[in-house]
C-alpha cells in the first residue's frame, strides 16, 4: 500500500508523542516535520531554516536543515539565530498593552500627550489626529520610512559607518513634512514608523529603554532565552544571512563577516522589529500571547481588536501588532511575518487547534520582492502536518 495506514498516539514520559507507520516504517511527529522541511529546502533551494510547533499541551519541537554559513559549511542547527524582523512588533505591542492595563497610559490617548513637545512633533503627518491605538493597528495614515527615497538613499551611503547612523528620531525625520496618505483611522497602510514612534512612547512613559522593558517583561519571565536585542553587529549563534547582490540598499549579499558578527548594524530597525530570535523562542511566544498568558491582566481584546487590510470583505486584518486571518484552510490565524535583508521568519497561532508553528530562513531572496510563494506555502504546509496530527489525536 502506498498510503498512511495509522496514527498512534504513544505516551512517553508524560507527553504525547506520535508515530505514523508508513510501509512498515515508523515516523514521530518531529520527524514527518524535518522531512518536510527538506523537503522545501530541496524544492526553493533557500540555504538553511530552523521550524518550530508548540501543540496543545505545550509539547515543543524544534528542527532545523541546511546551512547556516554556506561558505564555511557551517550546519543549521535548532539553536541557530537570526534575526526576527517585523515579528518584534508583536513584543512592542504587547508592551504598550501592558502599560495601558497598568493605567499608565491610554490606548486613545492622543500620541501628542507623549511626543508633542518634541521640537519634530508638529511636522508629523496627521501629528493632531493619530492616537496609541491607530499607531498600534497601522491606521494611522503615516508614510513608512523605510520605503521613501531619501531613506533608502542615505542608508545606502551610510550604512557601513560605526555605530548606528539612524538613531529612532532621525527614522521619523523621513517622513516629516509629507502628506499623511489617509485621515488617521480611515485606512490601513503598514508603517515601521508607526512602531518608532510607539518604542519612543514607551521610553517616554516609563523612563527606561524599550529593551529594558521588554526583557524585564517577557523574555526572561518566560524563558525566551534565545532571543535579545538585535542593537550591535555582535550577535552571538547568529546564522548568516543571504541576501540579493543587486539588494536595495547596496549591502553584501552575505550578512556576516566573521561568525556572529553582522557586515551591517541591525539596530536601525529598533521598535520596527529589533529582536535576535529562534523558531523555537518564537513559537512559545505565539503559543503564550495569543491564547492570553503573557501577563496577569486579560489583554486580548484589545490585542485582537482590529481593522481591515485592503477591501472589508478580504478577511485579512490588523491588531495590536497581530495579522489576523480569518479565511485560512485550517480555520482562522493569528500571527506575523518578518523580512529583513538576510532573513525570512513566519509564525503562526491557529485557535482552531491551539497549535503554534515559526520558522526562519536565512536568505530573503524570492521573499522580499514577491517573487516566490515561499513563505506561504511553507507556513501551510508545516503547519497541515502538526494540524493533522492534533485532528487525529481527537478522532
Amino acid at each position: 500500500m502506498n498510503k498512511l495506514k495509522i496514527i498512534i498516539p504513544i505516551a512517553l514520559v508524560g507527553i504525547i508523542s506520535y508515530v505514523v507507520i508508513i510501509h512498515g516504517s515508523q515516523k514521530t511527529l518531529k520527524q514527518l516535520f524535518k522531512s518536510e522541511l527538506d523537503i522545501l529546502r530541496n524544492q526553493y533551494g533557500f540555504p538553511g531554516a530552523t521550524a518550530a510547533y508548540v501543540m496543545p499541551d505545550g509539547t515543543v519541537g524544534v528542527v532545523a536543515t541546511g546551512l547556516a554559513d554556506v561558505e564555511a559549511e557551517v550546519p543549521m542547527t535548532p539553536q541557530s539565530r537570526m534575526l526576527a524582523a517585523s515579528i518584534g512588533k508583536s513584543f512592542v505591542a504587547a508592551t504598550v498593552l501592558a502599560l495601558a492595563k497598568e493605567d499608565r497610559l491610554n490606548l486613545d490617548d492622543p500620541v501628542s500627550k507623549w511626543l508633542g513637545e518634541r521640537a519634530w512633533f508638529s511636522h508629523v503627518p496627521n501629528h493632531s489626529k493619530i492616537s496609541i491605538r491607530h499607531l498600534l493597528t497601522h491606521s494611522s495614515g503615516l508614510p513608512d520610512h523605510v520605503h521613501t527615497k531619501r531613506f533608502v538613499q542615505s542608508y545606502s551611503q551610510n550604512w557601513h559607518k560605526p555605530g548606528n547612523p539612524f538613531p529612532p528620531e532621525e527614522l521619523v525625520g523621513f517622513i516629516q513634512d509629507q502628506p499623511a496618505l489617509f485621515e488617521a483611522g480611515r485606512g490601513w497602510m503598514y508603517t515601521d514608523t508607526g512602531y518608532i514612534l510607539l518604542g519612543l512612547i514607551i521610553e517616554a512613559v516609563t523612563g527606561h529603554s524599550y529593551y529594558k522593558e521588554v526583557e524585564q517583561r517577557y523574555l526572561k519571565p518566560l524563558h525566551l532565552a534565545l532571543t535579545e536585542a538585535s542593537d550591535s553587529p555582535a550577535l552571538t549563534g547568529l546564522a548568516a544571512g543571504y541576501t540579493a547582490k543587486d539588494n536595495l540598499f547596496g549591502l553584501p549579499s552575505k550578512t556576516t563577516v566573521a561568525s556572529g558578527l553582522m557586515a551591517w548594524n541591525p539596530a536601525v530597525e529598533w521598535t520596527g522589529g529589533g529582536l535576535i530570535s529562534n523558531s523555537r523562542d518564537l513559537a512559545i511566544w505565539a503559543k503564550l500571547l495569543y491564547e492570553g498568558h503573557v501577563m496577569k491582566a486579560d489583554y486580548l481584546d484589545d490585542l485582537l481588536r482590529s481593522v481591515p487590510v485592503g477591501e472589508e470583505g478580504s478577511g485579512i486584518h490588523y491588531g495590536a501588532g497581530v495579522a489576523i486571518c480569518e479565511k485560512g484552510s485550517m480555520g482562522s490565524t493569528y500571527g506575523h511575518y518578518g523580512v529583513i535583508p538576510g532573513y525570512s521568519s513566519c509564525v503562526r497561532y491557529f485557535p482552531k487547534y491551539r497549535v503554534a508553528i515559526a520558522f526562519q530562513i536565512n536568505t530573503d531572496i524570492g521573499v522580499s520582492d514577491h517573487s516566490t510563494q515561499l513563505i506561504s506555502d511553507m507556513e501551510r504546509r508545516l503547519a497541515e502536518i502538526v494540524v493533522a496530527h492534533v485532528q487525529h489525536q481527537c478522532s
